[in-house]
């Protein structure tokens, strides 16, 4: 198998389950104009967090780390009209083009964007008093990864869910010796096993954005 195939298999999905969306598309477009690292999920994993937010009945989400805002939209419009997404973005930039992006989409009224490094603002968070969150979407600097999940169970509830993205990193998660940012990937999906207020699993996928995973937990 090769990444020319896991490609056209994505895009064969994408094309029969996933159909053009201007505001998407849009904010794909102006992500990479702005130079913004490729790093959204793709089309399908956006369908599969909107699936699982439904699933899921959300009414409040929180997503760490929201770049372009591509799968902000996706969660965002899971969400009843009274629903509320807060999202954390650390980079100004990002911050600048997600606003429009989510403004394009029609979506501002229902997401909350807060500026700032992530674990500065989940406090302030958790202080407001928002919470507990339906659904948690944990997507952004790896190695605070494990900081992250602590704070998603404090903002959480039973049956809330956590997702994590980039779990695998096209396998270096298993290699001790890895340059890759993975230290932090390993040591949340030790906190996942040894955690007893969640059940959790790992799921790998590949397609255009290569050889990764998430992890799924349900707080119990």
């Amino acid at each position: 198998m090769t990444q020319e195939q896991w490609t056209a298999v994505d895009r064969y999905f994408t094309d029969l389950l996933v159909p053009s969306d201007p505001a998407l598309d849009t904010a794909l477009q102006t992500s990479v104009a702005a130079g913004l690292p490729p790093h959204n999920v793709s089309p399908n994993q956006g369908k599969l967090l909107l699936l699982l937010a439904q699933i899921q009945g959300a009414q409040s989400i929180l997503e760490i780390g929201t770049l372009g805002g591509y799968s902000t939209i996706w969660l965002a419009r899971a969400l009843p009209s009274d629903g509320r997404l807060i999202t954390l973005e650390a980079d100004p930039k990002h911050a600048e083009i997600a606003r429009a992006n989510i403004a394009h989409a029609g979506l501002s009224d229902i997401v909350d964007l807060r500026l700032g490094k992530a674990l500065s603002t989940l406090p302030q968070i958790a202080a407001e008093g928002h919470g507990p969150f339906d659904l948690i979407f944990i997507d952004a600097d790896k190695p605070s990864n494990p900081e992250y999940f602590a704070w998603a169970l404090k903002l959480s509830r039973r049956g809330s869910l956590i997702i994590a993205d980039n779990v695998v990193r096209n396998g270096a998660v298993i290699d001790a010796n890895s340059n890759d940012p993975s230290e932090g990937v390993r040591r949340f999906n030790e906190l996942l096993a040894s955690e007893p207020r969640v059940s959790a699993t790992a799921i790998q996928t590949v397609g255009s954005k290569g050889y990764d995973g998430f992890a799924i937990a349900i707080v119990i």
